[in-house]
C-alpha cells in the first residue's frame, strides 16, 4: 500500500481536541454545526460542550438550513428588501474585528473609527446591533504587537500614529499597546510639530537649559586660573567661598577651555596605586599628623628656605595650627604645638616622622604629661602620614602667592589666608558624607580632645615664660631688658628659652631672637648677644628718631638686680615735741 498522505487521528466527540485539528474557520463552523444538523443533537447540549452560546448556534443552524454550505463561507445571508438599519459587510467586519482586537472599545468609540475609516454616518446603535447579530472572529491576530515587544523605537511610534489616524483615542492606544499615556500624549506631540521625522530619536537634554556659567563665573575662575596648580575640585571650593555654585565638572570644563586659549597648565603629576592608609582616624582627636615642609620658592631675598610647621587633625582634615617660621628647631615646634593644644585639647595619638625635634626629651616628657601617644610612620614611607597629602594641597593652593611675596609680613599673610581658607572650603575626603558637612571646620566642630588648664600648659611648656612689653616695646627678663616690638606695648608676649636660643614670641609670631650663654646655676642669663628681629604687622606707626639712629643702640641690657626691701625697725615711736612740764610752764 502507498503510504499515508495525512496524519492519522484518533476519532473524538471532545471539541478541545477537534479544535486542535481544524485548519479554518469555515471548517470550525462545519465541525460546531454537525451534530445538531446530522444527528439531531439538541443546541443547549451542543452549546454546553463547545462553550458557545446557544443563541448563536441557533442562529448558525437556521443560515445553513436556509443557505445550506453557503452559510460556512458568506457571513452575510440575504436580507429583506424592507431592512435597511443593516450595515454593509464591510463595516460590520470592522465592527468585530475592533471589538475582538480590543474589548475595551466602547459603542460610540468604535462608531468614530469606522466614521473615519469608511467616511459614512455610523451611530452607536448600528454598531451594538451588528455585535449582536454577528458572530465574532475566534483569536484574530493583532495588528502591532505590544509597545515593549516592538524593537525599533521608530517602529513602535509609528504604530501608536497609525492607529491615531485610524480614528483611535489616546487611551484606547495606550491599552492596547499596554504602554502609558503620556508615552502616546508626547509621540503624537511629536509627530504633529515635525511630522514623521519627529519619531526619530532624540536628545533627552532640554534645548534651552537654564546655565549656571555666566561671565561672572568665568572671570573668576581665570582669576582663580593664575595658580595654575588649582584643579577643578579646588576651584569648586573657592568658588563657593564666593557665592557662585558649579559642579566640579563643569569648572574642569572651564579651565579646559581656558587652557586651550593659552592659560597656564599645571605640572604633571605621576600617577600612583592608592595604599590603605594605617593612621585613619575612626573619631575626632584620635590621631594627630605632624610635619615640618620646606618653602623655598619666595622673593624674601634670602637664600634660606622658610619652614612650614603643621599639624593636622586626621578626622576631619582640619589643619588645627600652622605657621611660616624662619626656623625648624624646638622651640618652633613647641610654640605650635602648644597653640593646638590650647586651642583643641590634647590627641590620642601623635603621629610624625623620626625628625629630632618630635622625638626631643623635653618634648617626650610633654607627650607623657597630656597622654599623648607618640608613633612614628616608617622609614622612607611618608605617605603614611596624612600630613604629606595636606602638604600637597597647601602646594596647588598656597605656593603661588608665597612665590611672590618680598617680605615677611607678606609671606605670613599669604598663609594665613591659606590656614583660613583650606578649613573652610569643601575637601574631597568629605564628599560622601549625609550630614552636610562638607569642609574641614564644620566636620571637626565644637570636639575637643583632652582639655588641660593654661596653668598646667604653663608649667609642661617649661621653656615658655609671659611677660608684658612696656611702653618702649621691651621686656624684662631674668634682670635683662630685652626688646620685642615696640607696636605691641602693653601686651603679654611669651619668652622662650631652648639651649643658647632665647625666642621672644606674640601669639605663634617670632618677633625676635638672641643667642645667650646661660650660667653655672643653670638659670641665670650671663650673656645676651647676636639679636635678631623679624618683620611683623605689628611694627609702630611712629619711626625712630634720626638722632636716636646714630646713637649706639642696645636691644638687649643687663639689669642690676632688684633691690630687697628694706625691713622696717620696731623702735620706741615718733618723742613728743614738747614735754608735759613745758606744757604746764606755758599755761
Amino acid at each position: 500500500m502507498p503510504p499515508a498522505i495525512r496524519p492519522r487521528h484518533q476519532p473524538t466527540d471532545d471539541w478541545t481536541q477537534i479544535q486542535l485539528l481544524i485548519a479554518s474557520p469555515e471548517q470550525e463552523t462545519y465541525e460546531l454545526l454537525r451534530p445538531i444538523v446530522l444527528f439531531g443533537q439538541a443546541s443547549a447540549v451542543r452549546a454546553r460542550e463547545t462553550g458557545i452560546p446557544e443563541r448563536t448556534l441557533r442562529r448558525k443552524v437556521a443560515r445553513f438550513e436556509v443557505a445550506g454550505m453557503r452559510s460556512l463561507f458568506d457571513l452575510d445571508p440575504p436580507q429583506s428588501k424592507g431592512d435597511r438599519r443593516r450595515l454593509p459587510l464591510a463595516i460590520r467586519h470592522a465592527i468585530l474585528e475592533l471589538r475582538a482586537e480590543y474589548p475595551a472599545f466602547g459603542l460610540r468609540e468604535m462608531a468614530r473609527i469606522c466614521r473615519e475609516r469608511f467616511d459614512r454616518p455610523i451611530g452607536h446603535h448600528a454598531v451594538e446591533r451588528a455585535l449582536l447579530h454577528e458572530t465574532m472572529p475566534i483569536r484574530p491576530p493583532r495588528r502591532f504587537r505590544r509597545y515593549h515587544e516592538i524593537a525599533d523605537p521608530i517602529e513602535r511610534r509609528r504604530a501608536v500614529v497609525t492607529l491615531y489616524l485610524d480614528g483611535w483615542s489616546a487611551k484606547a492606544i495606550a491599552g492596547y499597546l499596554e504602554t502609558s499615556r503620556p508615552t502616546v500624549y508626547d509621540v503624537l506631540r511629536r509627530w504633529t510639530e515635525d511630522g514623521w521625522p519627529g519619531l526619530a530619536d532624540r536628545s533627552r537634554a532640554p534645548r534651552h537649559p537654564v546655565r549656571k556659567v555666566d561671565l561672572k563665573a568665568m572671570v573668576a575662575i581665570r582669576r582663580l586660573q593664575a595658580n595654575p596648580e588649582l584643579g577643578e575640585f579646588r576651584i569648586h571650593a573657592a568658588l563657593l567661598q564666593q557665592g557662585i555654585h558649579l559642579s566640579p565638572s563643569t569648572c574642569g570644563r572651564i579651565l579646559a577651555l581656558h587652557r586651550a586659549l593659552g592659560a597656564p597648565r599645571p605640572t604633571t603629576s605621576v600617577p600612583h596605586e592608592p595604599q590603605p592608609m594605617p593612621f585613619a582616624a575612626q573619631r575626632r582627636h584620635q590621631f594627630w599628623s605632624v610635619d615640618i615642609r620646606y618653602v623655598e620658592d619666595h622673593a624674601l631675598g634670602t637664600d634660606k628656605p622658610v619652614y612650614a610647621i603643621s599639624i593636622l587633625e586626621n578626622f576631619s582634615r582640619a589643619l588645627l595650627a600652622s605657621v611660616i617660621s624662619p626656623r625648624q628647631d624646638l622651640t618652633a615646634y613647641l610654640i605650635v604645638l602648644r597653640a593646638a593644644v590650647e586651642a583643641h585639647g590634647a590627641p590620642e595619638t601623635l603621629v610624625s616622622d623620626s625628625g629630632g625635634v618630635f622625638k626631643a626629651k623635653h618634648a617626650q616628657a610633654i607627650y607623657r604629661a597630656l597622654g599623648i601617644q607618640k608613633v612614628e610612620i616608617e622609614r622612607r614611607q611618608p605617605w603614611q602620614n596624612y600630613i604629606e597629602t595636606h602638604f600637597n594641597v597647601m602646594r596647588r593652593m598656597a605656593d603661588v602667592h608665597y612665590a611672590g611675596t618680598a617680605t615677611w609680613s607678606a609671606i605670613q599673610t599669604a598663609h594665613a589666608r591659606f590656614f583660613h581658607d583650606y578649613n573652610h572650603q569643601p575637601h574631597f575626603a568629605h564628599g560622601e558624607r549625609t550630614e552636610g558637612r562638607r569642609s574641614p571646620a564644620t566636620v571637626l566642630g565644637w570636639v575637643h580632645g583632652s582639655w588641660c588648664e593654661a596653668a598646667e600648659l604653663d608649667r609642661l611648656f617649661r621653656l615658655r615664660a609671659a611677660r608684658c612689653l612696656n611702653a618702649g616695646g621691651y621686656l624684662r627678663f631674668r634682670h635683662w631688658r630685652l626688646y620685642a616690638e615696640r607696636g605691641l606695648a602693653g601686651k603679654r608676649a611669651a619668652v622662650w628659652v631652648n639651649g643658647e636660643t632665647l625666642t621672644l614670641e606674640y601669639e605663634t609670631e617670632t618677633l625676635a631672637q638672641y643667642r645667650v650663654a646661660i650660667d653655672t646655676d643653670g638659670r641665670h642669663l650671663r650673656e645676651v648677644s647676636e639679636p635678631r628681629f623679624f618683620a611683623t604687622d605689628h611694627g609702630s606707626p611712629q619711626p625712630f628718631l634720626p638722632v636716636l639712629e646714630e646713637t649706639d643702640w642696645r636691644p638687649a641690657r643687663q639689669l642690676a638686680p632688684y633691690r630687697p626691701r628694706r625691713s622696717h625697725i620696731d623702735d620706741d615711736g615718733q618723742t613728743p615735741l614738747f614735754t608735759v612740764d613745758q606744757e604746764i610752764a606755758t599755761g
